[in-house]
């Protein structure tokens, strides 16, 4: 008789790390760099121990120069290796964005497909931590805009732990937004917990009366209050998207199908954001399946405050979350 291991209790960076390290033990190929990976185990200690593990080789520190390493990034997966670069902040990638968007993006597409870019970029996202603007914005959907690279948004440990070798498998560039809130978040995974899908959305919490759309650090705050709504007798669905480009609209209409209402969660600026390129294939492909207006939460338009109180008002919380899903429902009926 089969014996089944128990799950084992961990939180999000600690997964990333043994995702991390699954990686490089499976594939020679397989190395990390970026700022701080190395001796000091990682600005969020996500690569801490690694370096002890698997040795300068494949664990490199590299200067403070996002566009260089990341550049060597594009070399390397072109060359047939397959580099994962750590980029400290997502506000700090905009310093190679002309590697990102004019190389890693299009060179498979300009080789004809003699090329492959088996690039994946990981990097920190989202505010709410006090670092204000330089170091706190949400730019998900600015990439999940560019043609010919895949943007990913673990918001579980499940993902965080599952997603990345299936990145690294894939013939296109991979960009992993982590929201550096979800760092320290506890949970259970499956002991034989592995490699996840990056194609689909999921449904983490099933509902009749509105369908609540998010990702990312959103996810946490949204299914609270999913809850918030059972008190109320309101049963809300949530979707997490999980991955932003592609974006799996199926299963988004799908539950608008079901519930006609609809709240989308997005960390990111209204203007130009995600949630606005939801709401419009929304209205492309669903309208008639609409009974309310599709409402959005989104962060304030302004560079994020350093002071506490205020950068909790600038960004999506349950309070605002809830108060958005009432008026969806109460207000059209």
């Amino acid at each position: 008789m089969n014996s089944i291991a128990s799950p084992v209790t961990t939180t999000y960076r600690d997964a990333m790390r043994m995702a991390l390290r699954e990686a490089l033990q499976r594939d020679p190929r397989v190395f990390l760099m970026g700022e701080d990976v190395g001796r000091y185990g990682g600005t969020y200690a996500v690569s801490r121990g690694l370096l002890d593990e698997f040795g300068e080789d494949r664990i490199r520190d590299t200067p403070l120069s996002e566009s260089v390493f990341v550049g060597a990034g594009i070399g390397a997966a072109m060359n047939g290796m397959l580099p994962i670069v750590e980029v400290m902040t997502c506000n700090f990638s905009l310093l190679a964005l002309d590697q990102i968007l004019n190389n890693a993006a299009t060179l498979r597409h300009m080789s004809g497909g003699q090329f492959s870019i088996p690039l994946v970029i990981r990097m920190a996202t989202g505010a709410g931590r006090q670092l204000a603007a330089q170091h706190s914005h949400s730019f998900e959907g600015w990439y999940a805009h560019i043609p010919g690279i895949k943007v990913l948004t673990p918001a579980t440990i499940e993902d965080a732990r599952g997603m990345l070798w299936t990145a690294l498998m894939d013939p296109d560039p991979v960009i992993m937004f982590e929201n550096a809130l979800l760092y320290n978040l506890e949970g259970n995974l499956a002991a034989d917990a592995g490699p996840v899908g990056i194609d689909r959305a999921i449904v983490r919490r099933s509902g009749d009366d509105l369908t609540l759309v998010t990702y990312g650090g959103s996810l946490h705050k949204t299914i609270q209050a999913a809850e918030r709504l059972a008190e109320q007798s309101i049963s809300a669905e949530v979707i997490d998207l999980r991955t932003l480009r592609p974006l799996d609209m199926e299963t988004v209409l799908k539950s608008l199908a079901k519930t006609h209402r609809m709240v989308i969660i997005d960390e990111g600026w209204k203007s130009g954001s995600l949630s606005a390129e939801i709401m419009a294939r929304v209205m492309e492909q669903a309208f008639y399946d609409l009974d309310a207006p599709i409402e959005r939460v989104c962060s304030v338009e302004v560079p994020i405050p350093y002071a506490r109180h205020l950068e909790q008002a600038a960004i999506p919380q349950v309070e605002t979350i809830l108060a958005a899903a009432l008026r969806t429902v109460k207000n059209h009926v």
